[in-house]
Order: C-alpha cells, then structure tokens, then sequence
C-alpha cells in the first residue's frame, strides 16, 4: 500500500524552502548582471538603500510610492482571486486621477477644500470603478478576453488624459507633458510634521497620514474579506473553477462583476493619491500612474494571493523603485532601470519556484 506522502510540517518546510531558494537565485542573477556591468553589487545595493531610507526625502518617497502600489495590490487580490487578469488596472488607476481631477476643478471654488478633497477622493474611486466594470461586461457579455479588454481601455484612458492636458485642463503654450496648472497647496493633502519622542526627534516627512490610514485599511479589509467571509470564498471558489462554482449555485456574474469594481475603487483611490498627495506634481498628468499598476500585478503573483504578504512585498518593490531612480544613474553610471531588473528577477524566479511547488504537490498527491 502506497503511503499517503509527506506531513503537513514538511510539505510547508518544501514550499518555503522553494521560495527561498528562488530569492536566493534572483540575488545571485542579479550581481552577476552587476558584476558583468563592472559595479560591486554590494556598492549598488547599500547606494539603493541609501537613497531610499537615508534621508526623510527618501523614505517620503518610498511611503508616497508604497501606499498607491498597496492599494492597486489590494485591489488586484479581488479580481485575481476570481481568475481574473485586470491588466486594465493602469488604465482604472488613471481614469481614477481624471475623475477626481474633474471633481476639484468642479468644486474647489463651491466648497472647503476639506470638502473638496473627500469628494475627490469618492469621485476617483467611482471613476475607478465605473471603467473596471468596463472590462468585466466585455468579458461577461461580448467574450472579449479580460486581457485585451483591459490593454484597450488602458490605451483609451492614456489618451483622453493626453486630450484633457492639451486641451480644456492644459496650460497656454505649454506641452502636454508638463500636465495641467498644478493645484494650490489647500489641495493637497497634509503632510506629516515633525516630532518628538523624549530625546529624539522625528523629522517632518512628504506624506500624509491619511495615505498610509487609507492604504493600511485597505490591505486589511481585503485580507479579512477574502479569508472570513462568504464572499471571499466564494470568488476563491470562481478562480478555481467557473463552471462548477456555477454548478453549485454562486452568482458567478454578480461576483466577477462585484470583483472589478471593487478593484478599479481601489485604483481610481490610488489615482487621487497621485494627484493631490503631498509628494507629488499635483496635477494631472500624462502617464499619471508610471507602472504602478503593472507592479501590483507582479506583487499579487509573488504573494500567492496572500493579503498579508502584499505589505512586506509592495514596501520592497517601493523602495527598490525610489532608491534605484537617481543616485545608482548618478554615482555609478548605471540607468535607473537596475531595479526595475532586480525586481523582475525576482518575479520571475520566485514564479518558477512556485510552479516547482506546484508541481511537487501535484506529484506527491498522485
């Protein structure tokens, strides 16, 4: 008699040590890349570090890129969890920044900027939403691959800003890349002061508390939600297999749709966060969201569809992305594009060691 396999101890210690084994592999890649470009990858990374924790402009800008980058993540675990690739996130993320930028110019001279900016917010996270649906009705009702749908309404959103920045929004004999007339500091949000603890002192940083409450809030409600509710479960129960979720009873359509919106919510927040954060151009701009969503979807790969995880993960890849932007291009002559192969590297060889998890199971099952 065949026995039943491994214990449950041992088949976790496995998994992880695959995961481990890919980070490990991504590192030792990534220097040899270092190495063949003649740079000390030990110089590089203490340069990235530097730049990005070694002064408060440095971690403001990590806080400022992580907590946009958690709420697409965040976002994106709802539509994943279903089976869904919204590669259409860059686009709900910039239709989520037009939306709420329409609704400051609409209101800002009616009501309070604290007014303003709440609705702004609830303007962008419509927005956000209203295009994410976009992409679930081509799918459900026109069989159009949520892919494609997605790749296409990011092209559109990425021209209707570039019409608004040239036209109506856009400034007098300027380009459109230098976006609209910034907004004025009434409508920012409010950045963190400095601050004392006994002897110490906390320096003021370029980000706001509400970002990171709102950024915070979001991971966790959609960890709780995904894990502890009937809803989480049964979208787990459509990514796995559509046709018997149906089978059994779930509202696949109601929950695919319910999926979309949720995250294009998410990502038209993100979208207000880029226009009116403290650490930001406070304007509009073309390309507005600068990959941010196509870095979420690389996080929601890694993290296997774990909340939890997309905290730890999303502050690497923020600070990777900042400190790899300007001092490695200054001090070593690289281009800033190093962390974005440091992080892609890591994707995929973190992925490859997951489809070896993957396929270990399936063995040790059969």
């Amino acid at each position: 008699m065949k026995k039943s396999g491994r214990t449950r101890a041992e088949t976790i210690a496995a998994e992880w040590g695959l995961r481990l084994a890919g980070v490990v592999a991504a590192l030792i890649l990534s220097a040899l890349v270092l190495l063949v470009l003649g740079v000390s990858p030990f110089r590089v990374a203490w340069i990235i570090l530097s730049a990005a924790f070694g002064s408060p402009s440095g971690i403001s800008g990590v806080l400022s890129l992580w907590m946009p980058l958690l709420l697409c993540a965040a976002g994106l675990l709802f539509t994943f969890s279903a089976g869904m690739w919204n590669i259409g996130i860059e686009g709900q993320i910039a239709i989520g920044a037009v939306v709420a930028t329409g609704t400051i110019l609409l209101l800002r001279d009616v009501l309070p900027p604290a007014a303003v900016l709440p609705l702004a917010a609830l303007g962008g996270m419509l927005g956000g939403a209203l295009w994410a649906l976009l992409v679930g009705l081509l799918r459900l009702y026109g069989n159009v691959n949520e892919i494609f749908g997605g790749l296409g309404l990011n092209f559109l959103a990425d021209g209707l800003i570039l019409y608004l920045v040239k036209g109506p929004w856009g400034q007098p004999g300027r380009s459109a890349t230098s976006g609209m007339e910034p907004f004025p500091p009434a409508l920012w949000l409010p950045a963190l002061p400095s601050w004392s603890i006994g002897p110490w002192q906390v320096p003021a940083l370029n980000v706001s508390p509400i970002e990171l409450l709102l950024g915070l809030m979001a991971i966790v409600a959609v960890a709780l939600a995904l894990r502890g509710t009937h809803f989480g479960l049964r979208l787990k129960a459509i990514g796995k297999n559509l046709r018997s979720a149906f089978l059994l009873g779930v509202s696949t359509t109601r929950h695919l749709l319910v999926s979309f919106a949720l995250c294009g919510a998410l990502a038209g927040l993100a979208g207000w966060m880029l226009v009116v954060g403290p650490n930001t151009r406070h304007q509009l701009l073309p390309q507005i969201s600068s990959g941010i969503g196509f870095l979420a979807i690389l996080v929601v790969l890694l993290v296997s569809l774990n909340a939890w995880w997309a905290l730890p993960v999303t502050f690497f890849f923020a600070a990777i992305a900042k400190g790899s932007s300007l001092r490695p291009t200054m001090e070593l002559g690289l281009d800033s594009a190093v962390g974005g192969v440091i992080q892609g590297l890591l994707v995929l060889f973190i992925l490859l060691a997951q489809g070896l998890q993957n396929r270990f199971l399936q063995r040790e099952g059969g």
